[in-house]
């Protein structure tokens, strides 16, 4: 499933700014970034509950946002995309 991962952390102190980085390298282990602070994930389920885990623990609900979009199948008739981006195909060879 793909899962849209969005977050938005303060960074007024230096512990925001740790979260910051700290949400962003999770994000990238499990994704692509899309924008600044949103991710593209190809997920399972538990892959999904992991990461919503290690997020949750990484941020601060009192001062930062967090939030998952799960795009249901299939996939081609829920994003259109306009502009360049170079993306990253999952499902090819990992390899070229």
């Amino acid at each position: 499933m793909l899962i849209i991962v969005t977050y938005d952390v303060s960074t007024e102190t230096a512990a925001g700014r740790k979260r910051l980085r700290r949400v962003a390298k999770a994000c990238e282990r499990m994704g692509q970034r899309v924008q600044k602070s949103v991710f593209e994930c190809t997920l399972n389920d538990m892959q999904f509950e992991q990461l919503e885990r290690e997020l949750l623990a990484e941020i601060d609900v009192n001062q930062d946002n967090l939030r998952f979009y799960r795009i249901t199948g299939p996939v081609e008739l829920r994003v259109k995309q306009h502009g360049y981006f170079r993306s990253l195909d999952f499902e090819g060879p990992l390899i070229a």
